[in-house]
């Protein structure tokens, strides 16, 4: 048979109307080039500034004054809090409600104008190292520039030195700065994302395809009764893979597990609850297979550009950072950093904590409320 065209001309206007009826993937076509240029053009960004950082202060001279405005009016830094003592400026990083802590030694002007070189410690939170390496790397140029206009008459004999004081940089919770710190930890709420919902979702639209939803739908049983047999067993194997990555974290990547295992676990489930719940959810909307994955990588997608788990969170416009925090993965990357790498304890996350049990009450209700015992 030789080849015609009008055969083949009739397949593509075939093609196109399905296409057209396809709403779904047509809006996929669609949307997916477009999020990813708005989220890679406007949202991302390696060079973040304006980091929250606090102030110690053991000198009240004119020098100490004007290196801290100095900081403050620098695009790296946030100098927005004051603390009396080392151990509430630990406590701060700790917690993750700042980045860096600068600390002003005793006699600094002292020192200073006897060109001792005094040491200014500044300490940054490098569980994710890329967020602080820009201001870690300007810091020095930012505390000589602040200094430069009293360095002036007797003192300018200071200028022509490299520094007149010496920034001691301590990346606290990861000296090295190994890049494996910061992705495997968040690289565990990436997989549970995708592999919770993307499953669950698929188990009830396959139920509809194969056409044993009407067998289910016959059965006395409630929607929260139909939801937890759906997804308890998909709890248990996000159980499992995230087990075997942190072992394989700890023994292979060796990265440190300071936390307690028990306070992991706990936020394993609220976490694995909130996707399996929004997949249970996603199922109850669409009509196949395909239409479950094609929304499973379309609430995927912004969640994992914009969790922190790629790029820095801070670095990220004030809209982005709004989008993802209301995602779950956001607050789980920073509780799993803060178990495996601060050694974190309940109260310390709980800042994170609340909004993922918050987020896993709603998706649940959701999802019972969505579900239907109707094949329409």
């Amino acid at each position: 048979m030789k080849f015609s065209f009008s055969r083949t001309g009739a397949i593509l206007r075939k093609e196109f109307l399905q296409l057209k009826r396809d709403r779904a993937t047509a809006a996929m076509v669609i949307l997916f080039p477009l999020m990813q240029l708005l989220l890679f053009g406007y949202a991302i960004n390696n060079d973040p500034k304006h980091l929250d950082t606090a102030v110690l202060s053991k000198d009240n001279s004119i020098f100490a004054r004007d290196f801290i405005v100095g900081m403050k009016n620098s695009e790296y830094f946030c100098v927005d809090q004051e603390v009396t003592s080392e151990k509430e400026g630990r406590k701060l990083l700790q917690e993750g409600k700042v980045h860096c802590v600068i600390t002003i030694p005793e006699h600094f002007a002292r020192d200073l104008v006897r060109g001792k070189r005094p040491m200014v410690l500044l300490e940054a939170d490098a569980t994710d190292p890329i967020a602080v390496a820009g201001a870690i790397g300007a810091a020095p140029r930012i505390g000589a520039e602040s200094l430069a206009k009293d360095l002036k008459g007797a003192l300018s004999l200071l200028r022509p030195a490299a520094d007149p004081f010496t920034l001691c940089i301590h990346k606290v919770y990861n000296p090295e700065g190994l890049t494996r710190y910061n992705i495997i930890p968040g690289l565990i709420g990436v997989l549970l994302t995708l592999m919770g919902m993307m499953v669950t979702a698929i188990s009830l639209t396959r139920e509809r395809e194969r056409g044993t939803m009407e067998n289910m739908l016959s059965m006395p049983v409630t929607p929260l009764e139909v939801m937890v047999g759906k997804i308890v067993p998909y709890i248990m194997i996000c159980y499992a893979q995230a087990a075997v990555i942190v072992i394989f974290a700890y023994f292979l990547f060796e990265i440190p597990v300071l936390g307690n295992w028990g306070l992991l676990a706990l936020a394993l489930l609220a976490f694995i609850i909130c996707n399996v719940a929004l997949g249970f959810a996603i199922s109850t909307m669409v009509r196949n297979q395909m239409q479950s994955i094609q929304v499973t990588m379309l609430v995927f997608l912004p969640s994992m550009l914009l969790s922190g788990f790629m790029f820095p969170f801070r670095g990220m416009p004030l809209w982005a950072q709004a989008i993802g925090s209301s995602v779950p993965i956001t607050y789980f990357i920073r509780i799993a950093r803060g178990i495996l790498l601060k050694g974190s304890t309940f109260w310390e996350i709980w800042t994170n904590l609340w909004p993922l049990l918050l987020f896993m009450c709603i998706t649940a209700a959701a999802a019972v409320r969505l579900y239907k015992k109707t094949l329409d």
